[in-house]
């Protein structure tokens, strides 16, 4: 796909990963549509961002857990670009839940977010997708997935649930809409991490180092443009499965 000209929904969008992947599909020449929930000055501040690079850009509030909250968004963007081409699902909730629990309200708020949420947008922007003729969605999971992390099984569950979406997907839309996904591993510290951990981190993976929220935006990029791609996912993860054999 040739991005220039084409819109974009990134959820999630405004900061972290997502503004990374705001501004790389800005860059290639897309408007974009910057999702996101309670992040309202990182959000305007992305868009100022992406239309320095001239092109348009809209911030739309959204909680992507809430179905009528989606189709209101699905609406607004027709209403301002008249279609899509670009979905990237991008937002979730990064919540620790231990197994066994009795905290039901963290497990809920996770996969409703996560998987529901995913599902919701890109349910209502599939019809926009496939009437372009030829869309293009990327999701983002994450390397628990394949490696579960302790302490974080609702986001290890609804991580594995947007992989099968994934791919599901890919056989649902085919021809006309192509969907991948892109899994991230060390790019970026969570807040407050000890100098003693981000090290820890580092000697973790194969590079010796870590990432920038840009690498995963490179690979969205890759995604979207590459047209004889669906169904699959790249690691973006300087080698950290690998690296612990």
């Amino acid at each position: 796909m040739n991005i220039q000209s084409k819109t974009a929904l990134i959820t999630g969008g405004a900061q972290r990963v997502g503004k990374a992947i705001t501004l790389e599909l800005a860059r290639a020449g897309a408007n974009v549509v910057i999702n996101y929930n309670s992040s309202a000055d990182a959000a305007l501040e992305t868009v100022a961002e992406a239309q320095a690079l001239g092109v348009q850009a809209l911030a739309i509030q959204c909680d992507i857990a809430d179905l009528t909250c989606v189709q209101r968004m699905v609406a607004q963007i027709v209403e301002r670009f008249g279609g899509l081409d670009i979905l990237v699902n991008n937002a979730d909730y990064f919540g620790k839940h231990p197994f066994p629990t009795d905290d039901y309200a963290m497990w809920k708020r996770v996969t409703d977010i996560t998987i529901h949420g995913t599902f919701y947008v890109s349910n209502e922007c599939a019809p926009l997708l496939l009437a372009g003729g030829g869309g293009s969605v990327v999701n983002i999971v994450d390397l628990s997935v394949w490696q579960p992390w302790k302490g974080y099984t609702a986001h290890a569950v609804a991580k594995a649930g947007v992989m099968a979406l994934t791919q599901q997907m890919a056989l649902e839309l085919a021809p006309t809409v192509r969907v991948n996904a892109v899994a991230p591993g060390p790019v970026l510290p969570p807040p407050g991490y000890t100098e003693e951990q981000l090290k820890v981190v580092e000697k973790g993976t194969l590079l010796r180092r870590w990432g920038r929220a840009e690498d995963v935006a490179h690979a969205v990029r890759f995604l979207v443009e590459a047209e004889y791609v669906t169904g699959d996912v790249i690691f973006v993860d300087g080698g950290e499965r690998f690296a612990r054999r």
